[in-house]
């Protein structure tokens, strides 16, 4: 009994994912060298954790720290905390096969209940493992919970004080008392520079070293001079040459990427001024800090003047991005360049006022100027959008989606324009300035997503060779929201957002969320969903190789074919879902619960798709019906067009399309009249008048019948001479034809035939006459009662019968007249 009892135990541990055959006795017996060799010794010091985190807790309760030294401390506890999240992935495999052992030994005893000695043991000595396995997991989620509250801390000080300085209260622009202090700060910061220039050239050594530089700096000057001043107009003319008057996607590519030269030509060339201006050595130390920030925020003035060409621009051979007319296309162009040059000038002169020094009240006096003058520029442009708004409602008729928008972000730029001065003029210039720089970039940027739109546009033209619709169709439309997503960060940074601000978003989204023990991250997502698009599109080409190169070579039907393709594409699919799903390291297990939600929702609410889908795959495994077959369901003839697992389209012969769903197919009646084979029956009625010799009528029916090229001669046509009817004598042809999808042509080809050969031979076929009795026959005439006595007397009439048509029973005569009197009609 022992032996079977260690037997079973090895057994159960063999199956829940040892690598080895391992017995309990040797496991209990195993010394504690080797029970400890898998566990993960950590590697990170915690006591110089310890003293990084009462540091910081420190600056915490102090909130004396500078902000720069909050960010470098708080860089430090994200590092911490980076490596305390990727410590807790720690022993996660070994851990994981631990507990498939504990859930092969089953459940612990009850309390009172007991087991057997050797299960004890083993579950034991799994317990003990698993704790000294957690253990390094366990302190690494201690020490990540305490690094996330500390940086959670230094940030909330961190956004306190941003906020506290936007708010703050200052000097008024429009107060003249502040106004000599603003210009005497401009006085000074020039009179510095030049003093550093003076000083510069009275040095004699100076003076020697810059006589040296002479060729250089006059080499650097005249190239920056001609790329600043024939670079653009260099650009503009060899754009206009590639353009033409109507460019392919191609040349409109290149011609957008040549007109870049507009941006990058004179840049260059005023970088090369700025060398030259300090290989001369006239630039002191502040004019140098002076010059490191002129650079960039000249490339910020030709970038705004580039994108205005774009967004405005002079001509466009098929699209223009706003429904602008020249006049106003040419307002738009100048109102960017300007806003782009007193939006950079400005920034400017904040830049050197913090490098000399001026006083809160002179840079509130300098700067507010050139900001009544930005939302000046700013309004206009947002009538311009307004022009265009009002333009594609008259086009269109209505007002689009991208029209609304465009009018929204009309009226926000509006406000901006009213606002921005009346805070910077009350005070609150700081909160001005929060609100205008922001908006300036985000509407620079706004424009960069719009001419990077057009370009994914040209771009799909030229790889689709479709230019019709490409605006609107689907791949431009993703790709324009997934640049929408990326610049996303960049809107956030131009509003204030710092760095760390996204770093810990990205650390958060890293982190990700715990279904049950599983931890769903953005890795493990994009794991997934890589996986799954690779086992996608592999079982795609496996079914492309089925339907052109496997499955014509075979015997298989049309409907059998589609009936492997789709199975082979749902068993694909599936299987790429799991591999996906365990190779992104997700337990199953965890999803019992969406799972068993699921369940409920499909019982409730999806009970007519989840029949239908049972009923599609029914149908494709059965094959009670394919595709091209020709059935009847509830009324409907038609052709199988094509059998998917929710529903199957039908054609009908007027050629419109039915869609029935799958279950009316399986729980239904349905006529299939081409299932299996082709052959059908053709009944074709014929009625000849009273007095034709119907063994005659039977001879020549049958001749008709046989001759016929479809009909089967066995088993024979039959002619079925079928009874006497109220107007004629009623036969039928009966024959089985080689293709039943032909039905209606043999059967107007023999009602042909029939035609012919009964005019040969004297037969007529007859057609229903009746008999109409006139009461009052005198009111027809216009007579009197008295003259309709001939009339009464042919048919006594009651008072209490109303006037009506009555049918005669006899058949009529061959000359095609009714029996009786009193007036008659043929009735045709």
């Amino acid at each position: 009994m022992t032996h079977l009892m260690r037997c079973l135990i090895a057994v159960a541990l063999l199956m829940s994912g040892l690598a080895a055959p391992v017995t309990v006795s040797l496991l209990a017996t195993a010394p504690p060298a080797m029970a400890q060799s898998q566990r993960s010794s950590s590697e990170i010091d915690y006591d110089a954790w310890d003293r990084v985190a009462s540091r910081a807790d420190e600056a915490i309760e102090a909130g004396r720290a500078s902000t720069n030294a909050l960010e470098t401390l708080r860089s430090d506890l994200a590092d911490w905390r980076q490596r305390f999240l990727d410590e807790q992935d720690t022993n996660r495999n070994a851990i994981q096969t631990v507990t498939r052992q504990l859930e092969a030994l089953g459940p612990p005893p009850e309390e009172g209940e007991s087991e057997v000695a050797e299960i004890a043991s083993a579950r034991k000595l799994l317990n003990d493992r698993m704790a000294r396995l957690r253990e390094p997991v366990r302190l690494a989620e201690l020490a990540h919970t305490r690094a996330d509250g500390l940086i959670q801390g230094i940030d909330a000080i961190i956004r306190e004080r941003q906020r506290d300085e936007i708010m703050q209260f200052g000097p008024s622009p429009l107060n003249p008392v502040h106004w000599p202090e603003g210009l005497a700060a401009l006085g000074s910061t020039f009179a510095a520079l030049r003093s550093e220039a003076d000083a510069a050239w009275r040095n004699p050594i100076q003076r020697d070293e810059t006589r040296k530089d002479i060729p250089v700096i006059l080499v650097l000057s005249a190239i920056g001079l001609v790329l600043v001043g024939r670079g653009r107009k260099w650009t503009h003319a060899l754009t206009r040459k590639i353009l033409g008057e109507d460019p392919g996607a191609a040349r409109w590519i290149v011609g957008f990427i040549v007109s870049m030269g507009s941006l990058f030509l004179p840049f260059f060339g005023v970088y090369f001024l700025i060398e030259a201006l300090s290989s001369s050595g006239f630039v002191g130390l502040r004019g140098g800090r002076i010059l490191d920030v002129f650079g960039p925020l000249v490339f910020a003035f030709l970038l705004a003047r580039w994108l205005a060409s774009r967004v405005f621009p002079a001509k466009e051979a098929r699209t223009l991005p706003l429904n602008l007319s020249q006049q106003s296309r040419r307002k738009g162009r100048f109102y960017g360049m300007l806003l782009g040059g007193l939006a950079a000038g400005s920034f400017f002169l904040q830049q050197v006022g913090e490098i000399a020094q001026w006083s809160r009240p002179a840079s509130v006096v300098i700067l507010y100027p050139l900001m009544v003058l930005c939302c000046l520029l700013v309004f206009r442009i947002a009538n311009l959008l307004r022009e265009h708004v009002k333009a594609d409602a008259e086009d269109d008729g209505e007002e689009t989606y991208r029209s609304r928008m465009t009018g929204i972000l009309a009226f926000l730029m509006t406000a901006l324009a009213i606002i921005v001065p009346v805070l910077g003029a009350l005070g609150y210039f700081r909160l001005a300035q929060a609100l205008l720089y922001p908006s300036l970039g985000s509407i620079e940027l706004l424009a960069m997503l719009l001419v990077l739109q057009r370009v994914v546009v040209e771009v799909y033209v030229l790889i689709t060779k479709n230019r019709a619709g490409a605006a609107e169709s689907l791949i431009p439309i993703l790709v324009g929201v997934v640049l929408v997503v990326l610049s996303l960060p960049i809107f956030a940074l131009l509003w204030g957002a710092r760095v760390a601000d996204l770093t810990e978003l990205y650390s958060r989204a890293a982190e990700g969320f715990f279904i049950g023990e599983t931890r769903i991250s953005p890795t493990i997502f994009l794991t997934f969903a890589f996986i799954f698009v690779l086992g996608y599109f592999a079982t795609r080409l496996l079914q492309g190789a089925l339907k052109n190169t496997i499955l014509p070579k075979t015997r298989i039907d049309t409907g059998g074919r589609h009936a492997i393709l789709s199975g082979v594409g749902y068993v694909g699919i599936f299987l790429a879902a799991v591999i996906a799903i365990t190779s992104a390291g997700i337990d199953l297990t965890a999803l019992g619960y969406v799972a068993g939600a699921l369940s409920v929702g499909i019982g409730f609410g999806l009970q007519n798709v989840v029949s239908n889908f049972v009923s599609g795959i029914i149908l494709l495994v059965e094959r009670p019906i394919s595709e091209g077959d020709w059935i009847e369901v509830g009324g409907i003839h038609g052709n199988v067009k094509d059998i998917s697992v929710r529903s199957t389209i039908i054609q009908t012969f007027d050629r419109s399309d039915v869609i029935v769903p799958n279950a009316d197919l399986v729980s239904g009646r349905v006529t299939n009249y081409t299932r299996g084979n082709t052959v059908g029956r053709l009944i074709v009625p014929v009625g000849v008048a009273y007095g034709t010799d119907t063994e005659m009528v039977d001879r020549i029916l049958q001749e008709i019948a046989e001759a016929h090229p479809l009909v089967l001669l066995n088993p024979p046509p039959f002619v079925v001479f079928r009874g006497f009817g109220a107007d004629s004598l009623d036969f039928e042809i009966r024959a089985i034809l080689r293709d039943v999808n032909y039905i209606l042509t043999v059967h107007s080809e023999m009602n042909h035939q029939i035609a012919h050969r009964f005019a040969e031979a004297g037969i007529e076929i007859p057609f229903a006459q009746r008999d109409i009795w006139i009461r009052n026959a005198e009111v027809l005439n216009g007579g009197t009662r008295e003259d309709g006595v001939a009339a009464q007397a042919t048919k006594p009439s009651s008072p209490n019968v109303p006037t009506a048509p009555r049918q005669k029973d006899e058949p009529p005569d061959m000359d095609g007249d009714a029996d009786g009197g009193g007036g008659a009609g043929d009735g045709r």
